[in-house]
């Protein structure tokens, strides 16, 4: 066997590593240094970017696979042991040397890594916890780590991790138990979540108050996942259930959503072709509306529905709710500002700011928002009221966007 290049390994494994999105950054620490000085705070400058916290902050990663080999046969993974991709396996030392490399040079702020299983979970999980163990105990790196954990890997691998890593991700892969089970048999949904729930209990005792030993923090960042869309036939609804039970029962910070994409010598149980991504776009903004906006699943789509494709999920809820608008901008509560298609967050928390020294009207809320045009029909200001604009018939035709709009 020729032996590969460490150019040629990290082609092969960045590649491989592309198909998994749980790789955002957001709540990392800067880390302490004995001596005050370390390798890698995150609190530096901009690299090649990556990811986006949800801050806004660009976040560049060194985002690679320990090795694409793996003993499963996930009939959705491109590297599963039946395929045929070209293979490549880095040493502990050849990624400490890569991250530290490429952080000196400004083209990094942190590392992502997982790993195909070779020879068993254990022994897999034990070289990745080796790789942050020596970042952080040897080189005194303070930059970002999210590591992938290993569901079947022994608890106290999974704790060793969560101690040195900011993040912690470990994949749900698919909606519903039964797409697992056929298409990922080496897969077991119960270990899934025991791994899960593992990570919760060491996240929650690291925060404890009151005690006089405190443990550690445990992955500050918190832990995500990722589910891929399209490769079975769950509807959206569905794909939304199971984050909304993820979220409650393990407190995740995020929920990832990939649209499926095809792979060479796939089974005939696959789709031939990914979905749009447009729809892999709308789980997102509906997962956002679930997080920070105050909706439940059931307000956004039942669980044998789709998303509508065309327009974003809080203006499809506008619209088959009219009764529950317009809303007052200079009254409402910030629940039901939240609800008004056009307004984000910060709109609606600077819209209660200012409306306690001014009356608003609409040329006020128009510099808070990109989508007048979508607010008018659901708001009264000042000097504004939609009359029977809200109750046209035609509405949805005149507020559908031209291109994609976040909310």
């Amino acid at each position: 066997m020729v032996a590969l290049t460490l150019k040629r390994k990290l082609a092969i494994l960045s590649d491989a590593a592309k198909y998994d999105a749980s790789c955002a950054s957001s709540g990392s620490r800067k880390r302490d240094s004995m001596g005050g000085k370390g390798v890698g705070s995150t609190d530096g400058g901009m690299g090649i970017c990556h990811a986006y916290a949800p801050d806004g902050r660009c976040i560049s990663l060194l985002k690679i696979l320990l090795t694409n080999f793996c003993v499963y046969d996930c009939a959705y993974c491109v590297n599963r042991v039946s395929s045929n991709t070209p293979r490549a396996r880095f040493s502990v030392d050849e990624v400490v040397d890569l991250t530290l490399g490429f952080y000196k040079r400004n083209y990094i702020e942190g590392l992502f890594l997982s790993s195909g299983i070779i020879r068993n979970a254990d022994y897999t999980m034990e070289e990745i916890v080796r790789v942050a163990r020596t970042l952080r105990e040897v080189h005194d790196f303070r930059g970002y780590i999210h590591l992938k954990v290993i569901p079947e890997a022994s608890p106290a691998l999974v704790n060793e991790a969560g101690l040195y890593a900011d993040r912690v991700s470990i994949n749900i892969e698919l909606p519903k138990d039964e797409s697992l089970a056929s298409l990922a048999p080496e897969k077991d949904v119960v270990g899934i979540k025991k791994a899960m729930g593992a990570v919760r209990v060491s996240e929650s005792a690291s925060k404890e108050k009151g005690r006089r030993t405190r443990a550690p923090r445990f992955a500050p960042a918190g832990q995500s996942t990722q589910m891929i869309v399209g490769a079975d036939a769950a509807a959206d609804g569905a794909i939304l259930k199971r984050a909304e039970g993820l979220y409650g029962a393990y407190g995740l910070r995020r929920v990832y959503y990939s649209a499926f994409s095809p792979i060479p010598d796939a089974t005939s149980r696959l789709p031939l072709q990914r979905p749009p991504l447009i729809r892999e776009h709308r789980l997102y903004q509906a997962d956002w509306l679930m997080r920070f906006y105050g909706f439940s699943r059931s307000e956004i789509a039942g669980e044998d529905e789709d998303l509508d494709l065309a327009i974003d999920p809080k203006l499809a809820w506008a619209l088959k709710h009219r009764g529950d608008f317009p809303v007052d901008v200079n009254t409402a509560d910030r629940q039901r500002l939240l609800r008004v298609p056009g307004l984000g967050v910060k709109a609606v928390g600077r819209i209660l700011e200012v409306r306690r020294y001014k009356r608003l009207e609409l040329a006020d809320i128009g510099r808070l928002s990109r989508s007048l045009a979508k607010l008018k029909p659901f708001l009264v200001a000042a000097d504004w009221s939609p009359g029977a604009l809200t109750d046209r018939a035609d509405l949805r035709a005149r507020v559908e966007p031209k291109q994609l709009e976040l909310f």
